[in-house]
This record gives C-alpha cells, structure tokens and sequence, in this order.
C-alpha cells in the first residue's frame, strides 16, 4: 500500500522568479518557463491521478484500520505499527494528496500565508511519519528473528512510535521557513519556496533524500540483510537437526521430531510477517528510487536535461 500515494510528485519549487543572469550563468538557460501558464492536458492527466490516487489511498488505508480493529492478535507489536503506519499514511492522503488535488484543480493556491506554510508542513510531516513507521516495522522484525529471547520482552513500543511522529514534526520545520504566499506575476500570488541562492535548493533536496531515503534505506537493508542471514543459518540449522533425527533411536525419534516440528511453526509464523513487511520495503523502494535518484541529479550536476528550467514539485 506504500506505493500507492507514494509513486507521485510530492514537492513544488519554481525558480523562476530568480534573477535571470543568476539562473543563466547556474544553469545556461536563455528561457524561462512562464509562471502565469500551464499546459492543460497534462494538469487535466495530473488531476485524474491525484484522484485515483486519494481514492486508493484511502479506501486502502482505512481498510486496513478496520482489518486490524477486528483482529484477534490486535494488541500485538506487529499489529501496532501497522496501525500507525496506515495512520500516516492517511495523513499523507488528506494533508498532501487531497491539497495538491485541490491545487491542481484551482492551479493558484487562493489563501492566506499561513495556510500555504500549515500545507507545506503537514505535506512533509506525512512522509516522515510514513517512512518512520515503516523503518520501526523492520527493526522490529529483525529483533523479532536475530533475538527471539528479548524480542519477548515488553519493549517500549509506545514510545518509539511518540519518537518518530516528534521526528516528523521537527524534521517538517523547514517547509515552514521556506514556502510562502509570493507574487509569481503581476497581482498573481502563488504559494511557492524561496531559497538561498546558490546553495539553499541543494542542501533542501539533499536533506529531503538523506531523511526521507537514502538514511531508511541504509537501515531497512541493514535489518534484512541480518534477518536473511539468520534464516539462512536457521535453515542450515534445521537441516542438520532432521538429517540427526533420522539417525536416533526409534523411541526418542517422536519426541525429537515434536521439538523440531513446533520450532518450525514458530519460524513460519515469523517468516510470514517478515514476507508482509518485506513486500511494503520493496515496494517503498522501488518508488522511491527514481524520483530521488532525478532529484539528486538535477541538483547537483549542472547539464542534468531540464525543460526550461530547474524545476522541483514538492
């Protein structure tokens, strides 16, 4: 379900209100892209998506709520961080899919200042919590597989989901400082960035893919590559104990194979959740990584291909 409301663009940045012999010796553009227009057939395209896209994500999401509401184990660790992983993403779908929805509809944001600040923030907070609660789900079931004994102690769970949502509210901060109502033409205002030239738009990108991708990414490969490594020796492990279980006498053999039958249904049932977990990483993942992947590009390398100019939707 991560992909779902994941797999668009999530930022707006125009530089074109940059002084223009600024933006020609940056990026070697003679023309600039014309804030007061737009192409309406591809906003018509974009409008369609959102839609879909808010549907999905909240018909998903909620589902899922319900599903986790009426289960039988839903006090379970596992079950709490799904829980707030579907809340964050609903936050992601009403505070940035539905007003970026709207803006594409409207194509000027019509409020006051504060309301395009309060979007901004609440735009990036979902992110945060989404990608937080996903990097907890993982490390839990790494602790869940490496260290099966204090995996059984009560750990602080509560606390660790209060963490990430603080993270994601501090970490949200600087859209706050960075956007605002501008003027984009004569009498026309728009709710767009404005960075320090020239470093300010690299360091924002940059901290965006550090925050939001590259560090989860590092730390849910790090969490899988250990659990894949412990079900492979697991796996070996087992192997040796059935090859061993043929060897014994016919009277311990029925109480060995009971031993090594429950271990196997303790590991499937775990193995089960990591295959769940597992399918919502990949899937983050592979969305992710070409928009930062762009993103990072066109901050950083100079003759990155650009259409008309350097252009940011967050």
């Amino acid at each position: 379900m991560e992909d779902i409301f994941k797999d668009q663009d999530l930022w707006s940045f125009n530089e074109s209100s940059r002084n223009s012999s600024v933006h020609n010796e940056t990026y070697g553009v003679n023309q600039t892209v014309n804030p007061l227009k737009r192409n309406e057939e591809v906003a018509k395209v974009e409008v369609t998506v959102l839609a879909l896209v808010l549907f999905l994500a909240l018909a998903g999401n909620l589902c899922v709520l319900v599903a986790i509401h009426t289960a039988k184990h839903s006090q379970s660790r596992m079950y709490y961080f799904m829980k707030h992983l579907s809340i964050a993403d609903l936050v992601v779908a009403v505070f940035q899919v539905l007003p970026q929805l709207i803006w594409d509809i409207t194509f000027r944001f019509y409020g006051p200042d504060i309301l395009c600040r309060l979007v901004k923030y609440l735009q990036t907070v979902g992110m945060f919590a989404s990608t937080y609660m996903l990097v907890l789900m993982s490390i839990d079931r790494c602790m869940a597989i490496c260290q099966p004994l204090r995996s059984l102690h009560k750990r602080k769970d509560r606390c660790y989901v209060i963490c990430s949502w603080a993270l994601s509210l501090l970490f949200s901060i600087p859209q706050v400082y960075i956007f605002s109502l501008r003027e984009v033409g004569s009498g026309v205002y728009d709710c767009w960035g404005d960075f320090v030239q020239p470093w300010g738009a690299k360091a924002y990108i940059t901290w965006i893919s550090l925050t939001i991708y590259i560090i989860p990414v590092a730390i849910l490969s790090v969490c899988y590559g250990l659990i894949s490594f412990k079900i492979w020796q697991n796996f070996k492990r087992k192997t040796k104990k059935d090859q061993c279980i043929t060897l014994t006498p016919k009277t311990s053999k029925g109480s060995a194979l009971a031993r090594v039958s429950s271990v196997k249904l303790i590991s499937k049932a775990k193995i089960t959740t990591v295959k769940m977990t597992f399918v919502i990483v990949l899937a983050y993942i592979v969305c992710w990584t070409p928009f930062f992947s762009v993103q990072m590009w066109s901050a950083w390398d100079p003759e990155a291909p650009r259409e008309g100019e350097f252009l940011l939707k967050v």
